[in-house]
């Protein structure tokens, strides 16, 4: 975010070079006949080419939106969820008809006619300088408590977090609930994944306190997690857990604008704050695979069933989304243990 404030002139041609990156990794993908070619194409490519198309989408949004900028992020966050709820019909089918390498070269040939023609629209509002005079960056916010209480706090939510996205639809197979029956859950899920980051980014713009926000989206899914989806054994339980984690879950993000704007003031510290938010989350999205594998695999080993497989799973999920709520109230300690004392 730093440098891209510096080369504001520049934003165009970074997504013009982020864009076709993006698509290179998912055709080199479809070629991928190894794990670590894999990880090289979608992991590394794809990811350092969103990383360079995202960004200077978003430095545009910050200059359109400002007194509602919370609002603004949850429709940006939550327009991926447009297409989450459609994609997971239709990957199924292409993966069932023509294996991944077709799907991945079809899905890189819809991005680029899709995508394409909309670049050229995407303008800041205001006049690119040849030179951003931008003052020197304001580290203090290292220094503040409020900076690590959220940090912390939206790193274990984002290691619980994509959990159910993951293995939600394999555990509806090991409860042979219907070959369609994943793909429906994952679009409800998007779905209601769009409405929770618009209202949770809204009502973050009406002065609704942070830490309320952000312990009402972790505790509602950390009970969903505990509850609906560790006893689901029919679909219409499932679909209840879907909408509600969904909607819930996904407002953490929708309140990371206003979280930076509460950690400083600062016009130069306030996007690094968003993006470190943004990198402890994608921990959380990085360690999900091998953490989930590996409490998968010990519960087949144990002698589980192929439905009581994923116990621990859900177990992790919800303790995560419990332990960051519980991290927000650690802000409050302080202050009661002085109630206490007098």
């Amino acid at each position: 975010m730093p440098f891209i404030q510096r080369y504001q002139r520049w934003r165009q041609q970074m997504i013009w070079i982020g864009w076709p990156i993006c698509i290179a990794g998912l055709v080199l993908g479809s070629f991928a006949s190894t794990l670590e070619v894999l990880i090289l194409t979608q992991g590394v490519a794809y990811g350092l080419g969103f990383l360079i198309f995202y960004y200077p989408i978003l430095s545009m949004v910050n200059e359109y939106w400002i007194a509602r900028r919370g609002m603004a992020y949850g429709v940006l966050c939550g327009a991926s969820g447009v297409s989450g709820s459609i994609m997971p019909f239709i990957l199924q089918a292409l993966l069932a008809k023509y294996g991944y390498r077709t799907t991945l070269r079809a899905v890189a040939v819809g991005l680029t006619l899709l995508t394409g023609p909309l670049i050229p629209l995407l303008k800041g509002r205001l006049p690119p300088s040849e030179r951003a005079n931008i003052p020197k960056i304001n580290w203090a916010f290292f220094r503040s408590p409020l900076f690590w209480l959220y940090s912390v706090s939206n790193l274990l939510q984002g290691f619980g977090y994509f959990f159910p996205s993951l293995y939600l639809p394999s555990h509806a197979s090991s409860l042979r609930l219907g070959d369609k029956s994943g793909a429906i859950l994952l679009a409800l899920m998007s779905v209601f994944q769009v409405g929770g980051q618009f209202v949770f980014g809204s009502l973050s713009d009406r002065k609704v306190p942070l830490n309320v926000l952000a312990c009402a989206s972790t505790i509602v899914a950390a009970v969903a997690c505990l509850t609906m989806w560790r006893l689901a054994t029919s679909l219409p339980v499932l679909i209840v857990f879907a909408i509600v984690y969904g909607f819930f879950g996904a407002g953490f993000t929708a309140i990371w604008a206003r979280m930076s704007t509460a950690i400083t003031d600062d016009v130069t510290a306030g996007p690094i704050v968003f993006s470190l938010l943004n990198f402890g989350k994608g921990i959380g999205n990085v360690l999900a695979g091998p953490i989930g594998g590996s409490l998968v695999a010990s519960s087949r080993s144990s002698g589980a069933s192929s439905s009581m497989s994923y116990r621990w799973v859900i177990v992790f999920t919800g303790v995560c989304m419990f332990a960051s709520a519980c991290t927000i109230c650690l802000r409050y300690l302080k202050g009661l243990s002085v109630l206490v004392v007098r």
